[in-house]
């Protein structure tokens, strides 16, 4: 599936914040000249086919004239996407219970000091593991209260942009009925 790419958006329709209806999302991708454009759900998980000249600018661009802001865009090509996902050590409890393991998808490698740092403030009962691409958490008591993930929104070095598992399981089986 080389031809398929996965986008996802950091911090869009999140608590009344950047506002971005998916309907006319995909119109606007669509228009850009990418196909098969389908989203999962409200929060900026996009698959589509296909790419435009300088993709990220293009559609940062686009984004603020049309919809008034530009949020940060996590690019992946399908195969790239699924290694990461593929890569997750806790897939088999968030196929128990899909929002207990998020995977956070990091702009870039976190440096020895942030890595060493976050184990550290993992409750007694989350497990944690960093690659390169992503940071990998299993929070069965849920993440609304964890401080490891509230660290983690405050890095000033990395963006980040989480999904649970379910999400992600639900963007690789969209990616899956694009025509390659």
């Amino acid at each position: 599936m080389p031809d398929i790419n996965v986008l996802l958006l950091r911090g869009v329709n999140v608590g009344g914040a950047n506002r971005l209806p998916m309907p006319e999302f995909r119109q606007y991708l669509t228009e850009l000249g990418l196909g098969h454009v389908q989203t999962h759900i409200q929060s900026g998980n996009v698959v589509f086919s296909g790419a435009v000249p300088d993709m990220a600018a293009t559609i940062t661009a686009g984004m603020k004239l049309r919809f008034g802001f530009a949020p940060r865009l996590f690019f992946y090509g399908f195969e790239k996407f699924k290694a990461i996902v593929d890569a997750n050590p806790f897939a088999a409890m968030g196929a128990a219970q899909g929002d207990s393991v998020h995977i956070h998808f990091l702009s870039a490698p976190l440096n020895a000091q942030e890595a060493g740092a976050l184990p550290a403030l993992a409750a007694k009962d989350e497990s944690l593991k960093i690659t390169d691409a992503a940071a990998y958490l299993y929070a069965p008591s849920g993440v609304g209260r964890s401080a490891l993930v509230a660290r983690l929104g405050l890095l000033q070095r990395v963006d980040i942009t989480a999904r649970n598992y379910t999400s992600v399981m639900a963007i690789c089986a969209l990616a899956r009925t694009i025509p390659a």
